[in-house]
């Protein structure tokens, strides 16, 4: 599938390294303007930019088309290219007068000393925050520092202070997010990541195999998986099940946890007595489910 949009590109003048790209979804060839290109440091272009989806990006601007189509919903994470994203990108410093090199920010300080702004630098980092490029229906987020732009929010999606959602992640419905929702990570509709929990991405450790979290499951807080969770699941708080964690089954046989990857109707919870993890099959209702109100974000 081949997708072309206008967007509007800044770059540093110095070196040429292209900073950012934002598409409009209006698709119309808009240009942008902040301090730090009317003092000369940074210049704008706009740009009409074609990707195939199935092919690696190939530039810093391909890239931000496909970060700006996850974020926009338009294509769920692992339905796009993005082999190679991360040498693509230039490292930028993330400012309120617009983005700059890590090394021309005391530059823009001097330049712009004389306007009526207070610089703010809110990261450094390859990825800005998503909420400066797209706004997603229907979504709550409680620090829009905690998401990367590429991140997937489905709408009814609530990510609270502590929850962060990394690009090519994020949900697929009404979810509560109060946990980590790593690289690679979807996480299904009605679906609870409790306050503290960590889900493995495939940027962990140099994984490839692809965790996901099905419908009306909850990871327990300060839990986290580097397994794939199936529908209605439950794991304890504070249990950490990797692929290798030796886990009873209701069956009463001992497997690493992988052989359960992706089963529906699990309890993961260790025996407070003996302290083994153990599989049993779970009842969902008793968790009561989410708070649809909570996740009502007109």
């Amino acid at each position: 599938m081949t997708i072309t949009r206008n967007g509007h590109r800044y770059f540093d003048i110095e070196s040429g390294k292209t900073l950012d790209v934002w598409f409009p979804r209006s698709n119309k060839p808009i240009q942008r303007n902040c301090l730090a290109s009317k003092v000369g440091i940074i210049q704008g272009q706009n740009v009409e930019i074609s990707i195939e989806v199935a092919e690696p990006p190939i530039s810093a601007e391909d890239a931000y088309l496909r970060l700006h189509l996850l974020s926009e919903c338009a294509v769920q994470p692992n339905a796009i290219n993005l082999e190679g994203v991360f040498g693509l990108l230039t490292n930028v410093a993330w400012t309120s007068a617009g983005p700059v090199l890590p090394s021309k920010v005391e530059e823009l300080k001097e330049l712009i000393a004389n306007e009526n702004h207070h610089l703010i630098l809110t990261s450094i980092d390859k990825f800005p925050r998503m909420v400066d490029y797209v706004i997603p229906e229907g979504v709550r987020i409680g620090d829009a520092d905690r998401v990367r732009l590429g991140a997937h929010l489905a709408s009814g999606s609530t990510v609270m202070h502590e929850g962060f959602v990394n690009f090519n992640a994020g949900t697929l419905g009404s979810s509560m997010v109060e946990g980590r929702i790593s690289q690679g990570v979807v996480v299904g509709d009605g679906s609870d990541i409790g306050g503290g929990a960590s889900t493995m991405g495939t940027l962990s450790g140099g994984g490839k195999f692809i965790n996901a979290i099905g419908k009306n499951s909850m990871l327990g807080a300060n839990a986290g998986i580097g397994i794939s969770l199936g529908d209605d699941c439950i794991v304890e708080a504070g249990l950490y099940i990797t692929a290798g964690t030796k886990v009873t089954t209701p069956d009463g046989d001992v497997v690493a946890a992988r052989e359960l990857s992706g089963l529906n109707g699990l309890l993961f919870r260790r025996n407070s007595q003996t302290g083994k993890v153990e599989a049993v099959v779970a009842d969902s209702s008793k968790w009561g489910g989410l708070n649809a109100s909570l996740h009502s974000n007109d």
